[in-house]
């Protein structure tokens, strides 16, 4: 037995419950992780809350570090006692331990703790597809990043500005726009005080952004294609705010021929040599410092619910990680 937390029913954080859970043993392919650190995402709320629908009854959480406790028949290249994190995979890291396939486990180099590992396995390694497959951003661009104090947003400016680029980045209050000045963003705007569309064009003079990443959704919509250039792309990644309402196509070419994609990590990382390769990218900067993660606060593990109603009412920044 372990304790997870399971919900049966769609909703707010109480829907959330501690229960005794029923541990097997790995199949072939498969390894018994006992979790170290969990992290805690956006996603996980859109599961809870039901805006992505889940089979129910249903666990929650989707990435997570721990050390492999137990391994299956048939698991080469993993040996009992690695560290490891991973990502995907069907919500369930909100336990104390679990069984999950070896192909979705990534070794930890020595470089990053598990408590960086599990705040980094999901929002790093999304910033790592978003600004290196997604929108491939280059040297002398400047782009615009919404939420740019969350926990995508201080990966993603940083890593954005060691490439090169100039991040205009969007926050909610002064107290964030110090936050995201020190990590990465030339400029920031706080979106509550002032009219970003307006701030982006006089940044630009005028000509606008190839690239707006997007977290925030309903509220930032019609904004953000504002920003853009002719040609240039959103990338619509979250839904903080609420999910963007039904549009009219045409939009798109009214506002300049705009691309517009919806892009998932678990679509990014479906192939395991992509996994792979991702995880070195992203560790690789964070282990040399050109990436500081910020794990801004930590819950134990049973106190998840209040967790998800401090990061549902925006108390939190940076990253949040949960603790058997």
């Amino acid at each position: 037995m372990t304790k997870a937390f399971r919900f049966a029913k769609t909703g707010g954080p109480e829907v959330m419950e501690w229960v005794d859970v029923e541990l097997g043993k790995p199949g072939k392919g498969e390894a018994l992780v006992r979790h170290t650190a969990v992290g805690l995402n956006y996603i996980d709320t859109y599961h809870r809350s039901g805006l992505y629908p889940m089979p129910m009854p249903s666990g929650i959480g989707v990435e997570a570090a721990g050390v492999v406790e137990v391994i299956g028949p048939g698991v080469t290249g993993l040996k009992v006692g690695d560290r490891v994190a991973y990502n995907g995979g069907a919500p369930g890291s909100y336990s104390e331990a679990r069984v999950m396939p070896v192909a979705r486990l990534v070794k930890l180099p020595a470089g990053i703790s598990d408590k960086v590992a599990a705040s980094i396995m999901l929002k790093g390694m999304t910033a790592a597809f978003l600004l290196k497959r997604t929108f491939k951003v280059k040297p002398g661009q400047t782009i615009l990043w919404h939420a740019a104090a969350g926990g995508v947003g201080l990966i993603g400016c940083q890593w954005a500005k060691a490439l090169g680029a100039t991040v205009i980045g969007t926050v909610g209050s002064d107290e964030k726009m110090a936050l995201a000045k020190k990590h990465g963003c030339k400029h920031v705007i706080n979106y509550n005080k002032e009219n970003f569309v307006e701030q982006v064009k006089k940044i630009t003079k005028g000509a606008g952004v190839p690239v707006v990443y997007d977290s925030v959704g309903k509220s930032t919509w019609e904004g953000s294609l504002d920003c853009l250039q002719p040609l240039g792309m959103m990338v619509s990644f979250g839904n903080a705010s609420g999910a963007v309402p039904p549009f009219p196509v045409g939009v798109l070419a009214a506002k300049g021929s705009l691309f517009l994609t919806r892009p998932t990590l678990f679509t990014y990382t479906a192939k395991e040599a992509d996994l792979k390769a991702i995880a070195r990218d992203l560790f690789k900067v964070v282990g040399d410092g050109t990436v500081k993660v910020r794990v801004n606060q930590t819950y134990a593990l049973k106190d998840a619910v209040k967790a998800h109603q401090d990061l549902e009412a925006r108390r939190t920044t940076g990253s949040t990680v949960l603790i058997p």
